[in-house]
C-alpha cells in the first residue's frame, strides 16, 4: 500500500509495556485505563468501582490474571495478524501506553495503531469470546458496554477517527466490528473519571455494593484477627440472614429445576425450545457431569 508519514497519536508515549507485567501496571497505578474506565462506570464484569478505588490505593493487589485474560492475551498476536492480512489498506503497527495530552490520569494502551492511506489514525482492539452473547452483527458496533467504553476511551485519548474491534469466538469464528467515537460519551467517561481520581485523592472511598469484586476486596483488605466481638447494626443482622435464607431456596429450585430439565434431556446434548438453546449437558466418564445454562437466555411471556 502507499501511505504518507503517519503522524503520531495525540497523547504522550510513556512506554511500551507487557501487558500485565509490573511496569505495566506501575504506568496505569495514577491514571485511569481503558479496560478500568467501565469501573468506574458500573460496567465492568470483572471489577467494580470499590474494587479499582482499593488497588489504586495499594489496598489490595492486581487483578488475578484469569483463564479468560491468559488466552485473550495469548491469542492477541493471532488476531491482529489476522486483522492485518484483511486490511491491506491499512499500515497496522504496535501499539505503546499514552497519557492525553489534555488528562494527565487519561491512559490508553490499545493492542495496535492503524493508519490509513493519508495517515488518519484507527485503533485496532483483539479480543476473544466463548459466545456470541451481548455481540450484534458483524460490522456493527453492537459490542458489549465495557469494551464500547474501552475503545472509546482510546479513541479519545490518541485521537483517533474510529476503533475497529477483532474478535474470535470459539476457535474459528473471527469477526470485525467498528465503533465511532462520541463526543457526549467521552465527555460523561471525562467527567466520572475525574470523579474517581478526586476520590482518590480525598481518601473517599465508593460504597460497597453486589460486585464479586467488591466482595473480594473486602475479604482481602483487612489482615490478620483479633479476638473481639463487633457489634452491628440489628437492621443489616437481619438483611443479611434475609439474604441467606433467599439464596438456599434459590438453590433448592435450581436443582429442582435442573433436574426437570436433566430428566427431558436424558442422553442428548442439549435442552432447546425451538431455535432457542437453553442448556447444554457435559458428561464425564459417561455420566451428567454439569448443566451449563445458555447465556443468551430469554424468558417468553
Amino acid at each position: 500500500m502507499t501511505t504518507t508519514q503517519p503522524s503520531p497519536p495525540a497523547g504522550r508515549l510513556i512506554g511500551t509495556f507487557e501487558p500485565g507485567s509490573p511496569e505495566w501496571h506501575a504506568a496505569r497505578a495514577h491514571g485511569i485505563g481503558g479496560s478500568e474506565i467501565s469501573a468506574v462506570l458500573g460496567l465492568s464484569p470483572h471489577e467494580s468501582r470499590f474494587s479499582l478505588w482499593h488497588r489504586k490505593q495499594g489496598n489490595i493487589g492486581p487483578v488475578q490474571e484469569s483463564p479468560e485474560m491468559y488466552w485473550g492475551k495469548k491469542h492477541e498476536p493471532t488476531i491482529c495478524a489476522e486483522f492485518a492480512e484483511r486490511h491491506p489498506e491499512l499500515l497496522v503497527l504496535p501499539s505503546g501506553t499514552y497519557v492525553a495530552d489534555d488528562v494527565p490520569w487519561w491512559i490508553a494502551n490499545p493492542d495496535r495503531l492503524g493508519f490509513t492511506a493519508d495517515g488518519e489514525l484507527e485503533v485496532i482492539e483483539a479480543k476473544t469470546a466463548y459466545d456470541d452473547f451481548e455481540w450484534g452483527d458483524e460490522g456493527t458496533d453492537q459490542i458489549p458496554v465495557h469494551y464500547k467504553a474501552q475503545v472509546r476511551w482510546y479513541c479519545r485519548a490518541l485521537g483517533a477517527r474510529r476503533a475497529r474491534v477483532a474478535v474470535l469466538f470459539g476457535l474459528s469464528d473471527y469477526r470485525e466490528y467498528v465503533v465511532e467515537p462520541d463526543d457526549e460519551d467521552a465527555h460523561f467517561m471525562y467527567v466520572a473519571g475525574q470523579e474517581f481520581m478526586d476520590s482518590l485523592a480525598a481518601g473517599q472511598a465508593p460504597a460497597i455494593d453486589g460486585h464479586t469484586a467488591t466482595f473480594q476486596a473486602i475479604k482481602e483488605i483487612p489482615e490478620g484477627m483479633d479476638d473481639v466481638d463487633v457489634d452491628i447494626e440489628s437492621a443489616l443482622r437481619d438483611r443479611y440472614f434475609a439474604a441467606l435464607a433467599a439464596f438456599r431456596a434459590a438453590e433448592e429450585e435450581k436443582r429442582h429445576a435442573s433436574g426437570l430439565v436433566l430428566d427431558q434431556i436424558g442422553t442428548g446434548r442439549r435442552a432447546v425450545v425451538g431455535k432457542d438453546r437453553v442448556a447444554t449437558r457435559t458428561v464425564r466418564e459417561g455420566k451428567t457431569y454439569s448443566l451449563q445454562p445458555a447465556r443468551n437466555r430469554s424468558t417468553a411471556a
